[in-house]
């Protein structure tokens, strides 16, 4: 079996639409949650989110192709950009070993609910023949293969929030069995719309807080519920060896990934943390870790009242009492909001970035102890901390629980 390194990245999110700025407002923890402006949340009770900001799809394709793309697949595109010409992987993979694995949670939202406002006022002729096209979930994988000519394998994975980081996790088996030498991984969301925010607020996912730099607080006490967050992560996996020999810069090296299901309830955790807790403990064992590596945690995190907990809890499963209190978490939902499909793929970009700068991304927004959270969750600054090893957790409705791994690339 084969080593998988990554040897770029690439981000579109409300902290940054390139990584020099993500990075920088990462690790001085800047809050990406305001106020709504994609439509009048006059009449909703949640009246924040966390947008992008300063996104301009003609500063990467021309307007025509833009037209032919949702805002997801946009973001997507972008990121890839970024992640392809860090990694100088073009020309150095054949075709048809070099693969997209591209997720989204939900695919073209923005899409469906202004085509069903054109339905509504003039009738099916006011459908576009592009409808279909630019909804559906694959179409970020499909439109980057196409500008890539990726031939090799193509799955655009559909987890809800475990999206990208299952997508990158299967990116890595296909890269460490042989069936592709390098592929575009990740996932993008643009569902910050009227019809989703309803939907997530009477579903009573959302915070109802409405104050926007003390709303997301991940393991807090006051916490109510997740910000709605977009945007898009990507990173560019290949045969460790491949990269070595082409003398790739990399910059990391995924070496435990994990696939489990709670299999107990369509939006709640399991209250036993058992899927987490046994997700975590595969991935770790893995990686071959042991007690003594330095390792930062990037939780899931996303200040519901009951995510936090299950997930505080499924770290003492794996690592015990003291061994939980002895690691590193923070939780930079508290800065991006809740990017959903695109959540996973850009907090192991966060992992990367704390493996490299050996700075942990803080917990911003933290005030009040909850006794049932009770670990170090780096709160409101960052650590400087050298860490070893990485690990990304991401769990999903429908009780989809994804862990990544990432050991320190060259230095």
């Amino acid at each position: 079996m084969r080593r998988v390194a990554i040897t770029g990245m690439g981000v579109v999110s409300p902290i940054g639409n390139d990584m020099e700025t993500f990075r920088k407002n990462l690790l001085e923890g800047v809050c990406g949650i305001d106020y709504i402006t994609r439509f009048d949340p006059e009449e909703y009770k949640v009246k924040i989110a966390a947008e992008v900001k300063d996104f301009r799809i003609t500063d990467h394709v021309d307007k025509s192709e833009a037209r032919r793309m949702d805002l997801f697949t946009q973001y997507a595109v972008v990121a890839a950009k970024e992640a392809i010409s860090q990694s100088c992987i073009l020309g150095t993979v054949e075709p048809e070993k070099f693969g997209v694995y591209i997720g989204s949670g939900i695919g073209g939202m923005d899409t469906l609910v202004n085509t069903m406002d054109r339905f509504r006022a003039g009738g099916p002729r006011k459908v576009s023949p592009l409808f279909i096209p630019m909804m559906i979930s694959n179409m970020a994988s499909g439109n980057i293969a196409i500008q890539y000519n990726a031939m090799g394998p193509c799955l655009p994975v559909v987890t809800a929030c475990a999206t990208s980081s299952h997508a990158i996790g299967e990116a890595y088996r296909a890269i460490r069995f042989g069936y592709a030498d390098a592929i575009i991984a990740g996932g993008t969301e643009a569902a910050i719309n009227c019809l989703a925010v309803a939907g997530f607020t009477n579903s009573m996912a959302l915070s109802t807080r409405n104050i926007p730099n003390d709303s997301s607080i991940p393991f807090d006490a006051r916490r109510d519920g997740f910000v709605i967050g977009e945007g898009a992560g990507v990173v560019i996996m290949e045969d460790y060896e491949h990269a070595k020999n082409r003398g790739a810069k990399i910059l990391g090296e995924i070496v435990g990934y994990a696939n489990t299901c709670d299999a107990y309830h369509i939006t709640a955790p399991h209250p036993e943390a058992e899927g987490a807790a046994n997700a975590i403990r595969l991935a770790l064992e893995e990686a071959g870790y042991t007690k003594g590596v330095k390792l930062y945690y990037n939780a899931h995190g996303t200040s519901t009242p009951l995510n936090d907990k299950v997930e505080t809890l499924a770290l003492k499963k794996v690592l015990g009492e003291d061994g939980a209190r002895e690691i590193y978490i923070s939780s930079t939902k508290s800065m991006t909001g809740h990017m959903l499909g695109a959540a996973g793929a850009v907090e192991a970009i966060a992992c990367l970035i704390a493996l490299e700068t050996g700075e942990i991304p803080p917990t911003i927004g933290y005030k009040e102890l909850d006794p049932e959270c009770d670990l170090n969750y780096t709160p409101n600054v960052k650590a400087k901390v050298d860490v070893e090893m990485a690990v990304s957790t991401s769990l999903g409705f429908g009780g989809h629980n994804a862990v990544l791994v990432i050991r320190k690339g060259d230095r």
